[in-house]
């Protein structure tokens, strides 16, 4: 302490001298030490080698998603094209079994037409064998003992309408399963086609059921690269965020050294009565709530909701939800792609949105707090589950 009060005097002093003597003292610069300068220097290097990677892997992911997006596609149309298969196949095997029912109703009229000609045919024997191979009661024995004339007419013209009738039905019992006959060939024909044509329906159904699984597979192979490529943009974040971190260390020891200090100037704020909100705003800040603070307590989500929301009212930063969120290097999930995997697939769940509702309604628990992160050795403020907000 003796040795800093004596400096002091002697600087006091070439103060003073100089006043006196007309010189205007140099202003005074205090430099940070080259250790700590080659650290920052090194470690600026390295996020931003880290960040290029993070870059590489962004891109990679979005040519990836975007094959996912494609085949997906290409999954609902061969889908819906199965289904239309499914549906003809239906359809033929219904035809099929009405076919074949109909096959058997004929076949079955068929028999009994046959059979029907066969005892017209009995009977038609059975009249000409009485009519002329009995003698009592044979067709010249019945003329020869016709007692008149008008007897004898009348008993010709009897037995000659008697065969006349049978004969006729003999006729048409012969055309009628002769169009039976003609009819089940028909009948027949039709189900050899409507066979075939379920044959190459079925086919066509192994086809597509075919190209879904191998689309179903290359999906899944996407997924699962899609999945890698997440989890290295996740561990280059999290690389990164401890560059910060030490970059962070590394910068207050500097300030430190060279003894500067740059308080923030006091801004400006809005009431949110003030905030017209977009239609999409809820969806996206749900969204970021997952993405930072999923596996928060419910009040960890609500405090990164409020932060989102004093950035809007704050007038030291984008006035709209969507500008604070998009601003350039502010929320590691945006620079990761996180947050864009978690929109495209609506991953924010209940509490998030119920969180994001709390927050744009005005509610905050972390007071003006317009930033957080995992905690630091020296960071103070307020600590909500695995964050410190300040």
């Amino acid at each position: 302490m003796k040795i800093w009060n004596k400096a002091a005097a002697v600087v006091l002093c070439i103060v003073l001298i100089a006043g006196i003597l007309g010189f205007e003292p140099a202003p005074m610069v205090v430099s940070a030490t080259s250790s700590t300068k080659d650290k920052i220097d090194k470690t600026e290097q390295e996020k931003q080698d880290l960040e290029d990677e993070l870059d590489k892997t962004q891109d990679n992911l979005g040519n990836l998603e975007g094959k996912r997006d494609s085949l997906k596609k290409e999954l609902n149309y061969l889908n819906d094209q199965l289904s239309q298969v499914v549906e003809n196949l239906e359809q033929l095997e219904e035809q099929i079994r009405q076919k074949e029912q109909e096959i058997v109703d004929t076949q079955a009229a068929l028999e009994e037409a046959r059979e029907t000609e066969k005892w017209q045919y009995a009977n038609m024997v059975a009249i000409v064998r009485c009519m002329y191979e009995r003698q009592e009661d044979s067709y010249l024995t019945a003329l020869f003992t016709a007692r008149s004339l008008s007897d004898l007419l009348n008993t010709a013209d009897y037995i000659e309408r008697v065969m006349d009738y049978d004969q006729k039905m003999m006729e048409q019992y012969k055309e009628n399963r002769i169009l039976i006959e003609a009819e089940e060939v028909r009948l027949q024909a039709e189900m050899t086609e409507l066979e075939s044509l379920k044959l190459q329906a079925e086919e066509e159904k192994k086809k597509v059921s075919g190209l879904i699984s191998q689309t179903s597979s290359s999906i899944t192979k996407y997924a699962d690269q899609i999945s890698d490529e997440e989890r290295r943009a996740l561990e280059y974040e999290a690389e990164i965020k401890k560059k910060e971190e030490d970059l962070e260390y590394l910068k207050k020891k500097l300030a430190e050294e060279i003894a500067l200090s740059q308080a923030a100037a006091n801004a400006s704020w809005r009431d949110i009565s003030e905030v017209t909100f977009a239609e999409n705003d809820r969806y996206l800040l749900a969204n970021l709530i997952y993405c930072e603070a999923g596996g928060e307590p419910y009040a960890g989500q609500v405090a990164v909701g409020s932060v989102v929301i004093n950035r809007v009212l704050s007038s030291k930063f984008p006035d709209t939800v969507a500008g604070v969120i998009y601003q350039n290097r502010q929320f590691s999930p945006v620079a990761s792609g996180r947050l864009a995997l978690a929109l495209g697939e609506n991953r924010a769940t209940e509490k998030c949105y119920k969180a994001a509702d709390e927050a744009m309604s005005g509610v905050t628990n972390v007071g003006n707090c317009v930033f957080f992160r995992t905690p630091i050795e020296g960071l103070t403020g307020i600590s909500i589950g695995g964050h410190i907000f300040y």
